[in-house]
């Protein structure tokens, strides 16, 4: 154990990202104990290994802070693209901005929105299609707009919402080449960044859709099932949306149909995240994880249209979920 946390050390200098390599690296170790050792060592093992993180975390320390907008930052995300650590952030200041993590400096500055940045994602259909790196942004102005980095120019423009854009979701299927978004007209949009055509509306919320989120890919499919649009409802691929209605709603993509309705929450729902089964949780791709106004967080079963799990504890309200992959 001593040797994997002098390694995870030793690999947080070299680059961002590491987490991910070794979470999975200490639950093949504590699985290996679980197999080879009794329980009572077992439980020692993985006290061992919590002590150890426990002080780790109590030993961190800030490591980059990045200074330039003059509002509440709403959204962030990340990428490496072209061995170049970058970070997107979307302000209330109406501006989406880009920063080389390195360097911990501004590189660029989009100031094409008229109203709040709600929301900013890195798009890997441009990079990995046409070798751009771009981003795409989400605003209360009722658009969604796509920045070139390297450029600083806007490439396109989303405008068929009828009020703000709040969510956006960039698919994991087709190369990310459809985009969901959720918006104050009540109604969530699938689109195609490709021809930048809007191909579904969904209606059926009766408040604010706030944030959404597109089922994982399906490993099962193979690539000929993945091409066209056409098939995706077919092969099961969803969009979940939440609502200042108090509800989350199941879509198919390919048929428009609501497929489920869950309610539970006691107030407006700020966010939705679709599990995976490589989170080691059997059937984690038929769960959905919310957080709520009411200050709550919740776990959803697709296919039982229940709720499994209530998660109280916050003292105000809950904007963002994410599994842990320690699971």
């Amino acid at each position: 154990m001593k040797i994997i946390i002098k390694n995870w050390i030793r690999m947080l200098h070299i680059k961002l990202g590491w987490i991910n390599d070794f979470d999975k690296l200490v639950i093949k170790y504590v699985k290996f104990f679980c197999i080879s050792l009794n329980y009572k060592y077992v439980f020692v093992v993985i006290a061992a290994a919590i002590f150890m993180l426990d002080a780790f975390h109590s030993s961190s320390k800030l490591l980059k802070s990045f200074k330039g907008h003059t509002s509440c930052v709403g959204s962030i995300d990340c990428s490496t693209l072209d061995d170049c650590s970058l970070l997107c952030s979307g302000s209330h200041d109406k501006t989406v901005r880009v920063w080389d993590v390195e360097a911990s400096k501004q590189i660029q500055l989009f100031n094409g929105h008229s109203n709040y940045v709600h929301c900013v994602k890195f798009s890997f259909y441009h990079y990995h299609t046409h070798r751009r790196n771009v981003i795409c942004s989400s605003s209360y102005d009722k658009t969604i707009r796509f920045w070139d980095v390297k450029d600083n120019q806007q490439l396109d423009i989303l405008n068929e919402h009828a009020g703000g854009v709040c969510g956006i979701e960039l698919s994991s299927f087709n190369g990310g080449r459809y985009l969901c978004s959720s918006s104050f007209d009540k109604t969530i949009r699938l689109w195609d960044i490709e021809t930048s055509k809007s191909l579904h509306v969904f209606k059926r919320h009766t408040n604010y859709a706030w944030c959404v989120d597109i089922s994982p890919l399906q490993s099962n499919n193979n690539n000929d099932k993945i091409n066209s649009i056409g098939v995706i409802g077919g092969n099961g691929y969803t969009i979940c949306s939440g609502s200042w209605d108090k509800t989350i709603r199941i879509w198919d993509i390919e048929t428009i149909k609501q497929l489920n309705v869950f309610k539970g929450h006691e107030n407006w729902v700020h966010c939705v995240k679709y599990g995976s089964n490589e989170l080691g949780i059997n059937g984690g791709a038929n769960t959905i994880l919310s957080g709520s106004r009411d200050k709550s967080v919740r776990l959803w079963d697709i296919r039982s249209n229940r709720q499994t799990q209530m998660f109280k504890g916050h003292t105000n309200h809950v904007y963002t979920v994410e599994y842990s992959p320690f699971v």
